[in-house]
Order: structure tokens, then sequence, then C-alpha cells
């Protein structure tokens, strides 16, 4: 005889951690609806973020610090009570392919400790193949007592005690709808990459930061064929040429 507990064991928690993702949640949350727990860390959302949450389901957390993508993610970790956790964000989607191969590695019980699966990001205006965005194996689907998140304040990572395999189907990242979001986070992204390496120990320069953009363009548009991708190809190796430039430039602004 089946006792309650075991009927009411959840056996996916999704986390995700938010701050104005009023545009994106939606569809995010459609694309989980495979999910038996849905845990929101939310950083002081103004937009109606919360409340399309709780209206959705989910279990909402509002936090009034920021200490960084790593030990924020890590505390919705710990809200989180399934055997089997998905961590995604609030600008990428679950296909409805990846869906079922999900369900099956849970149900399957094989011997992968965590699963890893490609991302396809977006940017302003398609999908990109190459520029080394494609393929893009990001590790999200992860056994609880196994797995937890880099300290990372930004570019945090996944920490797997065990065995890794890969799923075949694709996460869709909607990362850039258009040219200002490019900006935007580039300044952000580039600001807290700066401060967590300069806390790290890192200098740099002027000259510093040019070589670094310089060579970031040439890996993108060169060397990680950003080429075939077109003219947002040359756009997306011209932005992080400009993201690694300004990371370097605010390294060197902290030492000042």
């Amino acid at each position: 005889m089946t006792n309650q507990s075991e009927k009411t064991a959840i056996r996916l928690s999704v986390i995700i951690i938010t701050k104005n993702e009023i545009l994106n949640l939606k569809a995010c949350l459609n694309s989980i609806d495979f999910a038996q727990e849905i845990i929101i860390v939310d950083s002081g959302s103004t937009d109606g973020t919360v409340e399309l949450a709780r209206a959705a389901g989910a279990t909402v957390i509002e936090t009034a610090d920021w200490p960084g993508f790593g030990p924020q993610k890590n505390r919705a970790l710990a809200t989180a009570t399934g055997e089997w956790v998905l961590s995604i964000d609030a600008d990428e989607r679950i296909t409805s392919e990846l869906a079922i191969e999900i369900r099956q590695a849970i149900d399957e019980q094989q011997s992968a400790d965590a699963y890893a699966f490609s991302r396809r990001s977006w940017y302003c205006g398609r999908f990109i193949r190459h520029s080394g965005w494609s393929p893009d194996y990001v590790t999200r689907l992860f056994k609880r007592n196994k797995a937890r998140f880099s300290n990372d304040i930004v570019h945090e990572r996944l920490i797997v005690d065990g065995r890794i395999k890969r799923l075949k189907s694709v996460l869709l990242h909607y990362s850039f709808m258009n040219f200002s979001q490019v900006l935007q986070k580039a300044d952000s992204y580039s600001t807290l990459s700066a401060q967590q390496a300069y806390a790290r120990g890192k200098r740099a320069g002027i000259g510093t930061a040019i070589l670094h953009g310089l060579w970031a363009f040439i890996r993108t548009y060169i060397l990680r064929l950003g080429v075939l991708d077109g003219a947002h190809g040359l756009a997306l190796a011209i932005s992080n040429a400009e993201g690694s430039y300004y990371r370097y430039l605010k390294i060197w602004q902290l030492d000042q």
C-alpha cells in the first residue's frame, strides 16, 4: 500500500531567479507546466513579476539584497523539495521535445546525476548558429542533493558531484531581443564581471582593454565562425568586443 508521503513526493522542482521579468515570465512558466513545484526568488521586481508568478501557482521568495547570480540561485535551490531540480532563466523556454526528454530522464532513473542540453540563443532577430553560441551545452537538470551553484556573482556555474549526460533536444534562450537590451546587458554584466575579477586580484590598463576587445572580436567572428551568421554574426562579434573592452576598462578604473 502506498503511504501519503509517497503520493505527495515531488519528483521535479523548477527554480528561477527574477527581477522585472514580466515580459518573459509567462512564456517561461507555460513551458514548464509539467513541473510539480516552481520556486521563484525575486530581487525587488516592480513590474508585476511577483504577482504574475504567484497567480501561476509558484512559490515566491522576495529578497531585499542582491548577493550575485550564484548565491541567489543557491537560495532558490535551498528552498526546492523535489528529488530533481531544473534551473532555468526567465528568458529561456523548454521546448516540448526537451520536456519529453526531461520527464523520461527522471522516470528512467538512469545512472546520471545531472543532464546538460544545448542552448540556442536569440540575438536581435534570429537564433545564432555559430559565433561560439552553438552548440552551447549548459547543465540545468540535476539531482537536488548532487549539485550546487558556484558563489560567483556573475557567470556562475553548476558544480555537480557525479556523472553528467547530455540530452538531445535544445533549450531556447531569448537573450537579446533588441540592441538596446544588448547595450544594457553589456554595461551591467561588464560591471559585475570587473568587480569579481578585481576582487580576485586581476588588474588591467587601457592597452589591456583594447587587446582583449580585439581578441574577443577575432575569436567570435573568425575562430568561432561568426562570419557564417551573416550581419548578425558581425554585430555579435562587435558586441562581444565591446563587452570585453569595457570589462577590462572597468577593472582599470577600479584600480585608480
